[in-house]
């Protein structure tokens, strides 16, 4: 395993980060408990120590699955990561968003379920339109100052936005965000326009959610309604990675992979690892296999002409989850 510095929070953490949206019974293509568990064995065994969760994914039940793998193992040599901002309780109205009210109960819950007393970093999962980025940021700082978060971060967003929050944290003195984790694979790069750019300047750690595509670009672009995730993912359906050059890329994917004796999902894993502004992609995924495959893909050397090989074909995209 490798090991990097997450932005610039001195804080080391494995290259490959282990995401938990796969841990629940929440949809059909999700792990039971007992399976999810051995995962995230395995995920120790390779060497990682980044974990990834959010308090929405099956409603609290992986946090609550990954604070239980977990607690067998030595708490300081752990990373993990939730995040906050989406619905927990339709009949609740403060059970969401970024007030002051929500972020303090949901970080409150989100302690318990994962049986920790800090959380090294607490994510704001989306932008919140009806709170001022003032108020949330104060929230956060307070969390940190009482020892519950150790690092704040945020998830998609427009970089006017982000760059709003970082000159706010420094115009207040308060907690910035450390990270950015967003939206970004070799099928979907609008990212690289603004934010990343955005987030080098600033030493922002950069932690790509989706950087396979949802699956995508892991197998031949014609074969992706034969997966269980595929037929039932209706997040996917919004996406347009497959639009413009995406066939084009993933069949350059397809040919990179047999020419170098990998998988599709490794060559897709090793072109975001060859990224200088990103620290660790987001990896999620049921198989232990494919866990496996993860990690190798840092052993796999893609040449310049391979990068701009891949990337060649690549048109713009509609924006896509920010929302």
């Amino acid at each position: 395993m490798e090991y990097t510095t997450l932005g610039s929070t001195g804080m080391k953490v494995s290259r490959i980060c282990l995401g938990g949206m796969s841990f629940g019974t929440g949809r059909e293509w999700m792990l039971e408990p007992e399976e999810s568990k051995e995962l995230i064995e395995r995920a120790i065994d390779l060497g990682i120590n980044f974990f990834d969760t959010a308090n929405v994914y099956s409603t609290g039940e992986s946090e609550e699955i990954l604070g239980d793998a977990l607690a067998g193992y030595d708490r300081d040599s752990q990373v993990v990561a939730t995040k906050v901002f989406a619905e927990m309780d339709p009949d609740n109205p403060n059970a969401s968003g970024l007030s002051r009210k929500a972020i303090e109960q949901e970080l409150e819950a989100s302690l318990d379920r994962l049986g920790m007393d800090t959380i090294d970093l607490y994510q704001t999962h989306r932008w919140d339109y009806d709170t001022p980025i003032e108020e949330t940021l104060r929230a956060l700082d307070d969390a940190v100052r009482r020892g519950q978060v150790r690092y704040v971060g945020t998830s998609s967003m427009w970089a006017h936005q982000f760059a709003e929050a970082l000159h706010t944290s420094e115009a207040l003195g308060l907690e910035r965000f450390a990270t950015m984790q967003d939206h970004y694979n070799v099928l979907y790069r609008e990212e690289e326009r603004e934010m990343l750019p955005l987030c080098d300047r600033e030493e922002i750690g950069v932690i790509p959610w989706s950087p396979l595509a949802r699956g995508v670009a892991t197998r031949p672009h014609e074969e992706i309604d034969s997966t269980t995730r595929g037929q039932t993912d209706q997040y996917l359906a919004q996406m347009s990675y497959l639009q413009g050059g995406g066939e084009e890329i993933n069949e350059r994917v397809q040919e990179l992979a047999a020419e170098k004796g990998v998988s599709m999902g490794q060559i897709s894993l090793a072109w975001l690892l060859h990224k200088e502004w990103v620290d660790a992609p987001i990896v999620g995924t049921t198989s232990i296999e494919h866990l496996e495959d993860a990690v190798e893909a840092l052993e796999i050397d893609l040449s310049d002409s391979d990068m701009e090989y891949l990337e060649e074909p690549y048109e713009p995209l509609p924006v896509a989850g920010h929302e």
